[in-house]
């Protein structure tokens, strides 16, 4: 089954109706929105480029797009209920276009008064992983916790507390250099 191609939208205000609607149903960085306008319009000509840039200024004029809200609003939910590390938020921020200095700012205030081995017990437990029993378990463990974001130090802090054996923290510090 192919799905239909989107119609080219060729007038500032149709492209802004659009855009709107975009962003009623989720908050979008400015580069997110920008690959969602350019199929609507001929991006590779400069008509099409001046349009997803009109539209751009104008959402931002009105405070519908800010980046800096959306990474600052991104950072906490993924602190909140994802209970991500500081590195996830970061690389999923970047993933979706947000500027560098940006990411720094917003995530900094979100993580500034998180204790990051209480952060990643409250992932564990929210994952229901508990104490491994044998290498296998201490490697998945180590694992998804690095995915999550979270630094070897903290995760070697919460095997290390969980007795696993030395061989074992061993093997996994030589993995993930």
């Amino acid at each position: 089954m192919s799905f239909p191609r989107p119609r080219k939208t060729y007038t500032e205000d149709e492209l802004y109706e659009y855009a709107v609607g975009a962003l009623g149903r989720r908050m979008r960085s400015v580069a997110e929105l920008k690959r969602l306008l350019r199929p609507r319009v001929e991006a590779e000509t400069e008509y099409g480029q001046t349009l997803i840039e009109l539209v751009i200024r104008r959402l931002k004029d009105q405070g519908y797009l800010n980046d800096a809200q959306y990474a600052s609003a991104y950072s906490a939910f993924r602190r909140d209920n994802e209970k991500f590390g500081r590195m996830r938020v970061i690389t999923d921020l970047k993933a979706k276009g947000v500027h560098g200095e940006v990411i720094e700012k917003a995530v900094d205030s979100a993580y500034e008064d998180v204790n990051e081995e209480k952060q990643a017990r409250n992932y564990l437990r929210r994952k229901r992983l508990n104490k491994p029993k044998d290498q296998k378990q201490s490697a998945r463990i180590f694992r998804q916790l690095a995915r999550a974001g979270f630094g070897s130090r903290t995760i070697f802090s919460i095997l290390k507390k969980w007795d696993v054996d030395e061989e074992t923290l061993t093997a996994l510090e030589e993995e993930s250099s």
